[in-house]
């Protein structure tokens, strides 16, 4: 069961919808035969390398709301990132452009690091609140998933992976991808937005039926169709 997965490193949903997944692949008894990718998506790539404005004045300035108000929305949001055990800090969290990010994780792809980076960007930024923009906070967290500090920082400071990462985001806009995150599955199914677990677990049961692929550590029952949709970050 291959699962490609478009996201972005400040995507509150997408590490909640990562998580998720993850969880739905391990109650459903996909875990072993899921094979996960992630796809570059920047849910705003006009912010500045040296951005200095914080989470709370970004998302006032986009919704039209005050920062208090802005405040009390991200209080959602980190309830339901709990659900899911994780503890996002808001408060220290800053607008950040992610386009260096993306091309790191595609070359930690070249050297079968793709994963644990994509994981750790995300600590980083929802749980520790670092600037994942940052030349040294990149290098010290490919140097902490194991790929040489070097050539990290060669990369870094290079243009390599830009195409690679160009390429993810045109095919999410030709595939009609309006916000994350995004899942496609078999390059067949489509499911959208950080969902229920439940949620999760019955797509990909029904996927599973549908392609012929049997979980490996439980029966599987028949399910009626699912489309899924749900909350997610646009651009």
């Amino acid at each position: 069961m291959k699962i490609e997965v478009w996201s972005d490193y400040v995507c509150p949903f997408c590490y909640i919808g990562k998580r998720t997944l993850e969880q739905a692949l391990e109650k459903s008894g996909y875990s072993s035969q899921a094979e996960i990718s992630f796809k570059a998506y920047e849910l705003d790539p006009h912010t500045p390398l040296d951005s200095k404005v914080s989470v709370y004045e970004g998302l006032a300035k986009k919704t039209g709301q005050t920062v208090e108000q802005t405040k009390k929305m991200t209080e959602g949001v980190a309830a339901h990132a709990r659900s899911v055990g994780l503890e996002y800090n808001f408060d220290q969290m800053m607008q950040v452009n992610t386009f260096t990010a993306h091309r790191l994780v595609k070359w930690a792809g070249t050297q079968g690091k793709e994963a644990p980076l994509t994981e750790l960007l995300m600590k980083n930024y929802f749980i520790e609140g670092k600037n994942v923009s940052d030349q040294h906070i990149l290098e010290g967290a490919a140097e902490a998933v194991g790929l040489p500090r070097e050539q990290a920082t060669a990369v870094i400071k290079s243009t390599q992976f830009e195409q690679e990462v160009r390429a993810d985001i045109e095919e999410a806009r030709q595939i009609g991808v309006q916000g994350v995150p995004f899942f496609v599955v078999n390059r067949k199914y489509a499911i959208s937005g950080a969902q229920p677990l439940e949620a999760f677990v019955e797509a990909l049961e029904q996927i599973g039926e549908e392609e012929g692929v049997r979980p490996a550590s439980k029966p599987l029952g028949r399910k009626k169709t699912q489309y899924c949709t749900g909350e997610s970050c646009s651009s």
